[in-house]
Protein backbone atom coordinates (compact mmCIF):
# COMPACT_ATOMS: atom_id res chain seq x y z
CA UNK A 1 0.00 0.00 0.00
CA UNK A 2 2.90 2.34 0.79
CA UNK A 3 4.31 1.92 -2.71
CA UNK A 4 0.90 2.62 -4.26
CA UNK A 5 0.66 5.88 -2.30
CA UNK A 6 4.22 6.78 -3.30
CA UNK A 7 3.47 6.08 -6.97
CA UNK A 8 0.29 8.17 -6.79
CA UNK A 9 2.12 11.09 -5.20
CA UNK A 10 4.83 10.77 -7.84
CA UNK A 11 2.26 10.88 -10.64
CA UNK A 12 0.75 14.07 -9.21
CA UNK A 13 4.17 15.69 -8.85
CA UNK A 14 5.05 14.48 -12.33
CA UNK A 15 2.01 16.29 -13.67
CA UNK A 16 3.23 19.43 -11.92
CA UNK A 17 6.70 18.90 -13.40
CA UNK A 18 5.08 18.99 -16.84
CA UNK A 19 3.60 22.37 -15.94
CA UNK A 20 7.03 23.62 -14.84
CA UNK A 21 8.69 22.34 -18.02
CA UNK A 22 6.10 24.02 -20.23
CA UNK A 23 5.59 27.30 -18.39
CA UNK A 24 8.71 28.27 -16.44
CA UNK A 25 10.90 29.00 -19.51
CA UNK A 26 8.17 31.21 -20.97
CA UNK A 27 7.85 33.02 -17.66
CA UNK A 28 11.62 33.59 -17.56
CA UNK A 29 11.64 34.99 -21.09
CA UNK A 30 8.67 37.23 -20.30
CA UNK A 31 10.54 38.62 -17.26
CA UNK A 32 13.60 39.32 -19.39
CA UNK A 33 11.50 41.25 -21.90
CA UNK A 34 9.72 43.11 -19.07
CA UNK A 35 6.70 43.69 -21.30
CA UNK A 36 3.83 44.69 -19.01
CA UNK A 37 1.34 44.73 -21.89
CA UNK A 38 1.35 40.93 -22.18
CA UNK A 39 -1.55 39.02 -20.55
CA UNK A 40 -1.00 37.22 -17.29
CA UNK A 41 0.98 34.01 -17.65
CA UNK A 42 2.20 31.97 -14.68
CA UNK A 43 1.99 28.48 -13.22
CA UNK A 44 -1.72 28.76 -12.47
CA UNK A 45 -3.00 30.96 -15.30
CA UNK A 46 -4.24 30.42 -17.94
CA UNK A 47 -5.89 27.12 -17.10
CA UNK A 48 -4.50 23.98 -18.71
CA UNK A 49 -5.44 23.90 -22.36
CA UNK A 50 -4.65 22.17 -25.63
CA UNK A 51 -1.73 23.92 -27.40
CA UNK A 52 -3.36 23.19 -30.77
CA UNK A 53 -7.03 24.15 -30.41
CA UNK A 54 -6.65 26.24 -27.19
CA UNK A 55 -9.68 24.59 -25.56
CA UNK A 56 -9.53 24.49 -21.75
CA UNK A 57 -9.07 20.93 -20.55
CA UNK A 58 -11.76 19.25 -18.47
CA UNK A 59 -10.85 17.90 -15.04
CA UNK A 60 -10.80 14.33 -16.33
CA UNK A 61 -8.25 15.34 -18.97
CA UNK A 62 -5.78 16.28 -16.22
CA UNK A 63 -5.63 12.94 -14.40
CA UNK A 64 -1.95 11.95 -14.51
CA UNK A 65 -1.13 9.09 -16.91
CA UNK A 66 -4.70 7.71 -16.92
CA UNK A 67 -6.09 10.58 -19.00
CA UNK A 68 -3.43 10.00 -21.67
CA UNK A 69 -4.33 6.32 -21.80
CA UNK A 70 -8.08 7.04 -21.82
CA UNK A 71 -7.75 9.61 -24.61
CA UNK A 72 -5.45 7.27 -26.57
CA UNK A 73 -2.81 9.96 -26.73
CA UNK A 74 -5.00 12.54 -28.46
CA UNK A 75 -6.73 15.79 -27.46
CA UNK A 76 -10.32 15.23 -26.39
CA UNK A 77 -11.43 18.19 -28.53
CA UNK A 78 -9.38 18.43 -31.72
CA UNK A 79 -7.87 14.90 -31.75
CA UNK A 80 -4.35 16.25 -32.26
CA UNK A 81 -1.63 13.99 -30.83
CA UNK A 82 -0.50 14.72 -27.26
CA UNK A 83 3.26 14.73 -26.75
CA UNK A 84 4.38 11.40 -25.21
CA UNK A 85 6.75 13.42 -23.02
CA UNK A 86 3.83 14.22 -20.68
CA UNK A 87 3.01 10.64 -19.63
CA UNK A 88 6.68 9.66 -19.59
CA UNK A 89 7.51 12.47 -17.15
CA UNK A 90 4.61 11.40 -14.92
CA UNK A 91 5.55 7.71 -15.09
CA UNK A 92 9.25 8.29 -14.39
CA UNK A 93 8.43 10.59 -11.47
CA UNK A 94 6.04 7.98 -10.08
CA UNK A 95 8.73 5.29 -10.28
CA UNK A 96 11.23 7.65 -8.65
CA UNK A 97 8.95 8.16 -5.66
CA UNK A 98 8.40 4.41 -5.37
CA UNK A 99 12.18 3.85 -5.45
CA UNK A 100 12.72 6.42 -2.70
CA UNK A 101 9.98 4.87 -0.54
CA UNK A 102 11.46 1.41 -1.09
CA UNK A 103 15.00 2.52 -0.24
CA UNK A 104 14.36 4.86 2.72
CA UNK A 105 10.86 3.94 3.84
CA UNK A 106 7.87 6.26 4.06
CA UNK A 107 9.56 9.08 5.97
CA UNK A 108 11.01 12.59 5.71
CA UNK A 109 14.31 11.39 4.25
CA UNK A 110 12.56 9.58 1.41
CA UNK A 111 10.41 12.65 0.78
CA UNK A 112 13.51 14.86 0.59
CA UNK A 113 15.29 12.64 -1.93
CA UNK A 114 12.12 12.21 -3.99
CA UNK A 115 11.77 15.99 -4.23
CA UNK A 116 15.49 16.26 -5.03
CA UNK A 117 15.17 13.82 -7.94
CA UNK A 118 11.93 15.42 -9.16
CA UNK A 119 13.54 18.87 -9.22
CA UNK A 120 16.55 17.54 -11.14
CA UNK A 121 14.25 15.91 -13.68
CA UNK A 122 12.48 19.22 -14.30
CA UNK A 123 15.77 21.12 -14.58
CA UNK A 124 17.31 18.56 -16.95
CA UNK A 125 14.37 18.59 -19.37
CA UNK A 126 14.02 22.39 -19.29
CA UNK A 127 17.74 22.88 -19.93
CA UNK A 128 17.75 20.34 -22.76
CA UNK A 129 14.77 21.96 -24.47
CA UNK A 130 15.56 25.63 -23.88
CA UNK A 131 19.15 25.93 -22.49
CA UNK A 132 17.63 27.63 -19.44
CA UNK A 133 18.00 26.66 -15.78
CA UNK A 134 15.36 28.78 -13.99
CA UNK A 135 16.37 30.37 -10.69
CA UNK A 136 13.04 29.27 -9.19
CA UNK A 137 14.24 25.65 -9.36
CA UNK A 138 17.98 26.00 -8.76
CA UNK A 139 17.40 28.20 -5.71
CA UNK A 140 14.77 25.79 -4.43
CA UNK A 141 17.37 23.02 -4.76
CA UNK A 142 19.90 25.02 -2.73
CA UNK A 143 17.50 26.01 0.03
CA UNK A 144 15.93 22.56 0.12
CA UNK A 145 19.33 20.96 0.65
CA UNK A 146 20.28 23.41 3.39
CA UNK A 147 16.99 22.88 5.23
CA UNK A 148 17.14 19.09 4.85
CA UNK A 149 20.71 18.94 6.18
CA UNK A 150 19.85 21.28 9.07
CA UNK A 151 16.96 18.94 9.98
CA UNK A 152 19.37 15.96 9.79
CA UNK A 153 17.42 14.33 6.98
CA UNK A 154 20.58 14.01 4.85
CA UNK A 155 23.76 11.99 5.48
CA UNK A 156 25.80 15.22 5.62
CA UNK A 157 25.71 17.99 8.20
CA UNK A 158 24.79 21.62 7.65
CA UNK A 159 28.46 22.67 7.51
CA UNK A 160 29.14 20.22 4.66
CA UNK A 161 26.00 21.37 2.91
CA UNK A 162 27.07 25.01 3.06
CA UNK A 163 30.58 24.21 1.83
CA UNK A 164 29.08 22.11 -0.93
CA UNK A 165 27.07 25.09 -2.15
CA UNK A 166 30.04 27.47 -1.98
CA UNK A 167 32.40 25.01 -3.68
CA UNK A 168 29.90 24.03 -6.36
CA UNK A 169 29.22 27.59 -7.42
CA UNK A 170 32.83 28.71 -7.11
CA UNK A 171 34.39 25.86 -9.10
CA UNK A 172 32.18 26.26 -12.16
CA UNK A 173 32.36 30.05 -11.99
CA UNK A 174 36.16 29.85 -12.01
CA UNK A 175 36.23 27.35 -14.90
CA UNK A 176 33.80 29.42 -16.96
CA UNK A 177 35.67 32.66 -16.26
CA UNK A 178 39.04 31.19 -17.30
CA UNK A 179 37.51 29.62 -20.41
CA UNK A 180 35.89 32.90 -21.45
CA UNK A 181 39.13 34.80 -20.83
CA UNK A 182 41.16 32.37 -22.95
CA UNK A 183 38.70 31.87 -25.81
CA UNK A 184 36.47 34.93 -25.75
CA UNK A 185 33.47 32.59 -25.71
CA UNK A 186 30.95 31.79 -23.00
CA UNK A 187 31.30 28.09 -22.20
CA UNK A 188 28.39 27.81 -19.76
CA UNK A 189 25.78 29.98 -18.13
CA UNK A 190 25.30 31.01 -14.51
CA UNK A 191 22.46 28.50 -14.24
CA UNK A 192 25.04 25.70 -14.31
CA UNK A 193 26.89 27.33 -11.38
CA UNK A 194 23.67 27.46 -9.37
CA UNK A 195 22.75 23.89 -10.26
CA UNK A 196 26.10 22.58 -9.05
CA UNK A 197 25.73 24.69 -5.90
CA UNK A 198 22.37 23.00 -5.34
CA UNK A 199 23.88 19.56 -5.88
CA UNK A 200 26.64 20.47 -3.44
CA UNK A 201 24.13 21.24 -0.68
CA UNK A 202 22.69 17.73 -1.00
CA UNK A 203 25.84 15.71 -1.68
CA UNK A 204 28.61 17.70 0.04
CA UNK A 205 31.86 19.15 -1.37
CA UNK A 206 33.67 15.80 -1.67
CA UNK A 207 31.10 14.61 -4.21
CA UNK A 208 31.65 17.50 -6.60
CA UNK A 209 34.91 16.42 -8.26
CA UNK A 210 33.67 12.93 -9.23
CA UNK A 211 30.36 14.52 -10.17
CA UNK A 212 32.06 16.96 -12.54
CA UNK A 213 34.20 14.20 -14.03
CA UNK A 214 31.14 12.04 -14.71
CA UNK A 215 29.14 14.94 -16.12
CA UNK A 216 31.99 16.15 -18.33
CA UNK A 217 32.78 12.71 -19.72
CA UNK A 218 29.16 11.80 -20.41
CA UNK A 219 28.50 15.22 -21.93
CA UNK A 220 31.57 14.98 -24.16
CA UNK A 221 30.68 11.48 -25.34
CA UNK A 222 27.11 12.49 -26.04
CA UNK A 223 28.20 15.66 -27.86
CA UNK A 224 30.65 13.72 -30.04
CA UNK A 225 27.94 11.19 -30.82
CA UNK A 226 25.63 13.97 -31.95
CA UNK A 227 28.41 15.46 -34.05
CA UNK A 228 29.35 12.25 -35.84
CA UNK A 229 25.69 11.42 -36.49
CA UNK A 230 25.12 14.95 -37.83
CA UNK A 231 22.51 15.77 -35.21
CA UNK A 232 24.45 18.48 -33.39
CA UNK A 233 22.84 21.92 -33.42
CA UNK A 234 24.26 24.59 -35.72
CA UNK A 235 25.98 26.43 -32.85
CA UNK A 236 27.47 23.18 -31.53
CA UNK A 237 26.06 23.81 -28.04
CA UNK A 238 25.11 20.91 -25.79
CA UNK A 239 23.44 21.86 -22.49
CA UNK A 240 25.51 20.81 -19.47
CA UNK A 241 22.65 20.81 -16.96
CA UNK A 242 21.21 17.39 -17.87
CA UNK A 243 24.60 15.75 -17.39
CA UNK A 244 25.16 17.49 -14.05
CA UNK A 245 21.71 16.32 -12.95
CA UNK A 246 22.30 12.73 -14.09
CA UNK A 247 25.70 12.55 -12.39
CA UNK A 248 24.21 14.02 -9.21
CA UNK A 249 21.45 11.41 -9.19
CA UNK A 250 23.97 8.61 -9.72
CA UNK A 251 26.11 9.76 -6.79
CA UNK A 252 23.01 10.21 -4.62
CA UNK A 253 22.02 6.59 -5.30
CA UNK A 254 25.43 4.88 -5.30
CA UNK A 255 27.27 7.14 -2.85
CA UNK A 256 30.40 9.26 -3.14
CA UNK A 257 32.85 6.70 -1.77
CA UNK A 258 32.13 3.89 -4.29
CA UNK A 259 32.31 6.35 -7.22
CA UNK A 260 35.59 7.89 -6.09
CA UNK A 261 37.06 4.45 -5.37
CA UNK A 262 36.09 3.30 -8.85
CA UNK A 263 37.79 6.39 -10.28
CA UNK A 264 40.90 5.81 -8.18
CA UNK A 265 40.52 9.09 -6.31
CA UNK A 266 42.10 8.82 -2.87
CA UNK A 267 40.75 11.98 -1.27
CA UNK A 268 37.19 10.71 -0.68
CA UNK A 269 36.10 10.33 2.90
Amino acid sequence: MTWVIAFGLGLVLGSFVNVLIHRLPRMVMAELKADQSQPRYDLSWPASHCPHCQNTLKWQHNIPLLSFIGLKGRCGFCQQAISPLYPWIEFVTGLTWVACAWHWGFNATALCWALFATTLLALAVIDWQTTLLPDDLTQALVWGGLIASAMQWLPIGLDQSVWGAVTGYGVLWLVATVFQHLTGKQGMGAGDFKLLAGLGTWLGPLALIPLLILASLSGAIFGLTLKFTHRLSADGYVPFGPFLAAAGLLIAVVGTAPITAWMGLSFAA
